[in-house]
Order: C-alpha cells, then structure tokens, then sequence
C-alpha cells in the first residue's frame, strides 16, 4: 500500500522538478541569445528602471515568510503558519504590480520591444519570469485555500502528518524559493549590463 501512495506522489515531484530543469535551459538560452545580439547592429544600453531593485527585496522578504511559514507548519504553530503563507502571497503580488510599474516607466521612457534589442529583451526576459511568478502565486493560493479550509486545530494537525501533503508543500516551497533565486540571478545579470535608474516616477 504504501509503494502505491509514493508512486501516486512521483508524478508531482517529477512536474516540478522537469519545470525548474525546462526553466534554467529557457533562461540560459535567452542569456546566451542576449549576449550574441549585444555586439549586433542596433543595440543601446537601457537603464534597469529602479523600481526593479524594490522588486528584488520583495521576492526576498517573500522567501524569508514562506521559509516561516513552513517552520511554523512543522512546529505545528498552525496560526502562523497561515500568516506567513498569507503574507508570502501579498508580497508575490506586490513584486508582479512593481514590474509592472518598471515596465510602465520603461515605456514612457520610450523603451519598446521594436525599437531597441536591449529593450526587448529586459521586457522578455522579465517577462517570462513573471510567469513563473505567477504559476507560483497559484500554487500559494491553493496552499492559503486548504490551511484556511482547516482553521480547528485538529484539522490543520491531520492535514500536517498526510504524507502526500507535506510534500505537496515541500515542492511548492522548493518551486517558490528557485524562482526566486532565478529573478536574484537575472537583475544582477541585467544590473551588471545595464546598470540601474533610481529615478521612481509614476
């Protein structure tokens, strides 16, 4: 019985785990590809707009809350556990709406995906990770959605010692924690080529 529940299990693991494989050849192709097209014709360096750099300590404190919130689970501390997750999915909101806003500044600096390979490819590069973000707010949210089904103590606790469970949350937080390490890779990589406009407009 117990090799036919880790079996059922397998597919999940082996999901995730092909995601961050298909991610890192996505994005070390795309790197590679704007490392190529740097020395082509046409290409002007384009500043990162700031507000990227208050994205980037966002998806971190993100990844210290679910870090938390995980602690909190397996202490049992299940009220907190909730607090934490809660919070971790407001702070993945909030990095997705200021890429937005850096976009937004990119534009009306008259950065466009035509006009400017360097442009483009912060916009896709960008992009695509977000994505990945938003796949991940997804999982948070059906994580919020069961603890929140499961307020009584007892249940939180039946729900905790589910072995199909605790890695369902174990993948989640490792899926979470890559993508954002991914994006810490990917501004400095940008950072490093373009350097960063601290002027925050509207």
């Amino acid at each position: 019985m117990s090799n036919f529940v880790t079996k059922r299990r397998e597919p999940f693991r082996f999901m995730v785990w092909l995601g961050i494989a298909s991610s890192v050849m996505i994005f070390t192709m795309l790197l590679i590809a704007y490392i190529i097209r740097q020395t082509g014709s046409g290409w002007r360096d384009v500043k990162l707009p700031g507000v990227f750099l208050v994205s980037t300590v966002v998806i971190l404190l993100s990844s210290f809350t679910l870090n938390n919130a995980i602690q909190a689970f397996h202490h049992e501390r299940f009220n907190n556990y909730r607090t934490n997750l809660g919070t971790t999915l407001v702070l993945g909101t909030l990095f997705m709406l200021l890429q937005g806003w850096g976009w937004r500044q990119m534009i009306r600096a008259g950065v466009t995906l035509e006009d400017n390979p360097a442009g483009g490819f912060i916009y896709i590069i960008s992009g695509i990770h977000l994505i990945h973000i938003l796949i991940g707010i997804i999982f948070l949210i059906i994580m919020l959605a069961e603890a929140l089904r499961r307020r009584p103590y007892i249940d939180s606790f039946v729900y905790s010692v589910n072995p199909p469970n605790r890695l369902k949350i174990r993948l989640i937080t490792l899926y979470w924690h890559f993508v954002d390490i991914l994006w810490i890779g990917l501004f400095v990589f940008l950072l490093i080529h373009h350097g960063l406009d601290l002027h925050l407009s509207l």
